[in-house]
């Protein structure tokens, strides 16, 4: 018993000498990225795109909607043929709607890609200004205070957030 009790003693030290000897930082990686001029640019671009992607899938329904009430006017006058014709043309330009929206918005669609496209060149900036800013203060570990669960008290006192963004401002 002796010995298991001095074990445990001796563990519980040696891992709080340990503990006090490590600095440890902390990063907000949101004011990162809504500050980094890098980052801004990268969401502007693709908020453009997403705009003009969805200005194409109004004018795709615009002209759904022109179509079907053109439709709509000439239905009494059509004979079976034209109908089912038209029918036909309606479903398939409503399927071309959906699908444009799936390509562009769907799961696995582009925006996921451009977004890794624009948005990764950041991410590895910002990755190695943390690193350089880490090493430049010694510390061995660095959290990100923006997740709750990655942690849940930080004495601003370790806080190297806008020294990392100083360094990513500098262009270092």
């Amino acid at each position: 018993m002796k010995k298991v009790l001095l074990f445990t003693l001796v563990l519980f030290l040696s891992i709080s000498a340990f503990a006090q000897t490590q600095k440890i930082g902390y990063v907000d990686s949101q004011t990162i990225m809504a500050q980094y001029s890098g980052a801004i640019k990268a969401q502007s671009d693709l908020e453009a795109i997403v705009a003009e992607w969805n200005t194409t899938i109004e004018n795709m329904k615009k002209d759904y909607q022109r179509i079907v009430t053109d439709y709509n006017k000439k239905l009494p006058k059509m004979d079976e043929k034209a109908k089912k014709s038209a029918t036909q043309d309606l479903a398939k330009r409503e399927q071309e709607i959906v699908k444009y929206q799936q390509q562009k918005f769907g799961q696995g669609g582009e925006i996921y890609i451009k977004q890794e496209e624009l948005l990764k060149p950041v991410r590895d900036k910002v990755k190695k200004a943390i690193a350089e800013v880490a090493k430049e203060e010694k510390m061995k570990f660095v959290f990100d205070k923006t997740g709750d669960a990655f942690l849940l008290f930080a004495d601003s006192e370790f806080d190297i957030t806008f020294k990392v963004l100083d360094k990513l401002k500098r262009g270092k």
